[in-house]
């Protein structure tokens, strides 16, 4: 019983979160941002924690589907949430056409490809007149029908990130237990042995890169439906992409929670540098990333829950040892 008592005031404090910031809008938004940060954070994990292969080029896909979402609202008329299943189709097939060349490659050779990719993707769409050029796009200016997901308060949004997230972590953790799981847990700790073991690396390298690139898709998409507006920069900017690569980093790649946490102390803190340093901050937003990673790679390189991994198994050796002594004695 106790085991579960934690777990479930965490839950009531999530879904409570709204109702107790209610009447401060910069913390409703705040809330919303996490769980959005997360969403795309999550998504990455698939194929950067678990599969090991770290793409710092995901904003490809990111943009593909908020640019998704307003293209089907500017020359449909459509609402653009109708435009996240476009975009994560156009995903998956990008994912299979640049993943089966890229994944060949390892270490920093793949993630170098990722950024060209995703690089080549935002020069291109800021040349083009249909997405809007280098001024964008924006989706309705007021709200049409509750399909347009305009809403005043971010409370809604709140809802609907957090309800995306849960589903996606437990596509995640469907993942985690399973043989793709197992597999892609292999293939990160060394490829070349899961290989000798009869594992199709590459196949499942490309399944986890197309799913990966389908939920970062729908953050996207997401993203537009909140901010309703997107340009070459905040859709397809690498900045984006390193957001994602920290937040999981931060809590810990390769575990399902870890992005989770990642974004619950990013987010806020890139709020914060904005909200007191304003357009300076952003300068110092790549400072603090850089820190981040330097701190991660140099003393977690496991990421933040992996401090919680560590407790348990030294009370258990200090407990050992305690036995043993007695023994001796």
């Amino acid at each position: 019983m106790k085991r579960y008592l934690l777990p479930g005031v965490l839950l009531l404090a999530v879904l409570a979160y709204p109702l107790l910031v209610a009447g401060y809008p910069v913390y409703e938004r705040l809330g919303a941002l996490v769980l959005l940060g997360a969403i795309g954070a999550s998504a990455w994990n698939i194929v950067g924690g678990y599969a090991g292969q770290v793409s710092v080029g995901h904003a490809v896909f990111f943009g593909f589907g908020a640019y998704s979402a307003v293209v089907v609202y500017t020359h449909l008329g459509w609402p653009p949430i109708a435009g996240a299943p476009l975009g994560m189709v156009l995903s998956v097939a990008l994912a299979a056409v640049i993943g089966v060349p890229t994944l060949r490659l390892s270490g920093h050779y793949f993630s170098m490809a990722t950024i060209a990719v995703a690089e080549l993707v935002r020069v291109l769409s800021s040349t083009s007149e249909f997405l809007g050029g280098a001024q964008g796009l924006g989706g309705p200016a007021m709200p049409r029908t509750v399909f347009d997901l305009s809403f005043i308060s971010a409370t809604p949004f709140y809802y609907i990130f957090l309800g995306v997230l849960a589903f996606l972590l437990g596509v995640t953790w469907w993942i985690e237990r399973g043989r793709m799981g197992f597999y892609l847990r292999a293939i990160k700790d060394s490829e070349r042995a899961a290989r000798s073991l009869g594992v199709s690396s590459g196949r499942y390298k490309l399944y986890a890169y197309m799913l990966s690139g389908a939920f970062t898709s729908l953050a996207g998409s997401l993203y537009l439906c909140m901010f309703g507006f997107v340009d070459p920069e905040s859709g397809f900017g690498i900045l984006i992409s390193v957001k994602m690569v920290v937040m999981a980093a931060l809590g810990g790649a390769g575990q399902l929670f870890g992005p989770l946490v990642g974004a619950l102390i990013l987010v806020p803190l890139e709020e914060l540098s904005n909200s007191y340093l304003g357009g300076r901050g952003a300068g110092l937003t790549f400072v603090v990333y850089g820190a981040i990673i330097v701190i991660i790679a140099r003393f977690l390189p496991s990421g933040l829950l992996s401090l919680l991994e560590r407790r348990p198994a030294t009370r258990r050796s200090s407990a050992k040892s305690g036995i043993a002594s007695g023994h001796a004695d």
